[in-house]
């Protein structure tokens, strides 16, 4: 029997590992080892429990105030140990937290095959988004099997000399994670928030901007004028919406109630679970975000997104059509958003656009590829 250990730390990383994690089931000649970091405590457990998965070995690696040296070096000298214990073939990993740098430098020293979900991306630029584009690149060059979501990430990769043999291309499991979640009944805590702000089942009396914002590298001025830009848009047109689930990060929350806090129409939530905001997505008019995985998802649900940062790894999406880049200039957002709540034609364009990053299936294709080869 063969063993494979999928290793993740965040609540961005279970979303899209469950797909896969689902998809091992189905095989009883592997066996299928979960561990996680727990390098996001609550946020994580939210998904194992949506998703009903179990991890069988917690690191609970989760401090205060930790460095990304802290969480480098604990990640590091726990995997070691979990990965002696365990002896797997091969170890899942997804996407560019400091939990998947650790877990493969961890895998690398112990010479055990590493398997990378979401390989290939790239800004272009070190230290943007900072430190998630080194930590995928020191993947890139350990991992055994590069699951590359996009045609651009495999051209990515096999620029940087990796063997074509070694590069899958599959699709984003995010997709097949959001098509899991919205095909379920909205939870009640989607209408309960809906009602808040006045929307009914449909929201089809206003307009509703779901903004999800937390980069790293937008602490500080640039993220006080995104929240100034979302209160300016607010203010300015009265049939919008704003809904935020709030980050809990100190430097999100601070600007967020210093600026949005009390304002009309605007409701400050706290982070929600991943079928809430799935659902949440699904009732939005478009998605103002920073976040990564939302520019891939929100193009399945037929929603613009403005990507408020001043590069993106996910550029398929700006090229399709369906995700404009818009940076953290508060006239600029504004700017773009008003474009999009009163230009129809700019609208179903960006609607209607055909989703870049996958079909649904990339899990099954990445199983499919691990049980051929371990």
């Amino acid at each position: 029997m063969k063993k494979i250990l999928t290793v993740f730390g965040t609540r961005p990383e279970a979303i899209k590992l469950a797909p896969v994690l689902l998809e091992l089931q189905k095989y009883p000649e592997v066996e299928s080892v979960i561990c996680v970091t727990a390098q996001h405590r609550e946020m994580l457990d939210q998904v194992l429990n949506l998703f009903g998965l179990k991890p069988n070995i917690d690191l609970n690696l989760m401090r205060p105030n930790q460095s990304l040296g802290d969480v480098t070096a604990k990640v590091v000298h726990e995997m070691e140990r979990v990965l002696e214990l365990e002896h797997p073939d091969v170890v899942i990993i997804q996407g560019d937290t400091t939990t998947v740098m650790a877990t493969a430098i961890a895998a690398f020293y112990k010479k055990i095959a590493v398997a990378h979900v979401e390989a290939g991306l790239r800004s272009g630029d070190l230290f943007s988004p900072y430190p998630e584009e080194m930590n995928r690149r020191v993947v890139s060059m350990v991992a055994s099997y590069h699951f590359a979501p996009t045609k651009r990430a495999v051209d990515n990769l096999m620029k940087e000399g990796i063997s074509e043999d070694r590069i899958f291309l599959t699709g984003n499991t995010v997709i097949d994670a959001l098509k899991l979640i919205v095909t379920r009944p909205a939870p009640e805590e989607v209408k309960r928030i809906l009602g808040l702000v006045g929307c009914d089942g449909t929201c089809s009396s206003k307009k509703l901007i779901l903004v999800t914002a937390h980069r790293r590298e937008n602490f500080g001025d640039r993220f006080e004028n995104i929240c100034r830009a979302l209160r300016s848009i607010v203010e300015n047109n009265p049939d919008v919406v704003l809904v935020y689930p709030v980050h809990l990060n100190p430097n999100v929350r601070q600007p967020v109630e210093k600026i949005l806090k009390g304002a009309e129409r605007i409701l400050l939530i706290e982070p929600v679970s991943y079928d809430v905001l799935a659902h949440l997505m699904q009732k939005s008019y478009m998605i103002l975000t920073d976040s990564g995985g939302i520019q891939e998802e929100a193009p399945a649900l037929g929603k613009p997104v403005l990507v408020m940062r001043e590069e993106t790894e996910r550029p398929e999406g700006i090229e399709a059509g369906t995700a404009r880049l818009v940076g953290t200039d508060e006239k600029n957002i504004i700017g773009e958003a008003e474009r999009l709540l009163y230009d129809k034609k700019l609208y179903d364009s960006m609607a209607k656009a055909v989703n870049p990053y996958g079909d649904g299936h990339a899990a099954k294709r990445i199983v499919d590829v691990l049980r051929r080869n371990i």
